[in-house]
């Protein structure tokens, strides 16, 4: 039984077929130029708000035998948020959310892994602004091939949803028709390509 799979029902199907390049183990360094650190969050209890994380870097520890042994770091330069507006990203910089300038970065570092077939259970202490709480993500194996350059890569697909005020991002204002401007709840999603290291 597959005790952690995802619902694909609103995913996109790719035509592309998936070639394997055998074991996965290894230690891989994310690819951040082919990967994407989302999020997204209701605005105004209307209509979804979606942005991403432009600059980050990454190391996963990949053991398909013992899942347990392996591990994922992640550090993303808070600075770099995007939601395609340049003074809502402004004030998500601000003070009022992630106040970037006294809190540079954000950090994701594993604590447990688990596998069940090409499903992959990551539990990890998140921080930001130096709080730091427990997450856990359930990826997707989406592929593993060598490209063109000699490179074995894989790739990942996960989400997952946090409260905000766990890491004291606050900031709200009331709607006079009741509601609040920016949901507690925000759902992260992740695709991820990862390089094998030589």
């Amino acid at each position: 039984m597959n005790f952690f799979k995802r619902s694909k029902s609103d995913e996109p199907t790719f035509d592309a077929p998936t070639h394997s390049v055998g074991d996965l183990s290894g230690t891989y360094t994310i690819d951040p130029t082919h990967s994407r650190l989302g999020f997204s969050a209701r605005h105004a209890m209307v209509t979804t708000v979606r942005g991403q994380f432009g600059a980050f870097e990454g190391n996963a520890v990949v053991d398909t035998a013992t899942p347990s042994n392996s591990s994922v770091t992640v550090t993303i330069q808070t600075a770099s948020i995007d939601t395609g507006t340049e003074d809502r990203d402004g004030h998500l910089k601000s003070a009022d959310f992630f106040d970037a300038e006294k809190y540079p970065t954000i950090t994701f570092k594993s604590t447990d892994v688990q596998r069940d077939g090409t499903d992959w259970e990551i539990t990890g202490d998140l921080t930001i602004k130096d709080v730091t709480k427990p997450v856990t993500i359930v990826f997707e194996e989406t592929g593993s091939a060598q490209d063109p350059f000699g490179n074995t890569r894989i790739g990942f697909e996960g989400s997952t949803s946090i409260n905000r005020k766990d890491w004291d991002l606050t900031w709200n204002a009331a709607l006079e028709t009741g509601g609040v401007l920016v949901s507690e709840k925000i759902k992260l999603d992740f695709d991820i390509s990862a390089i094998k290291n030589a």
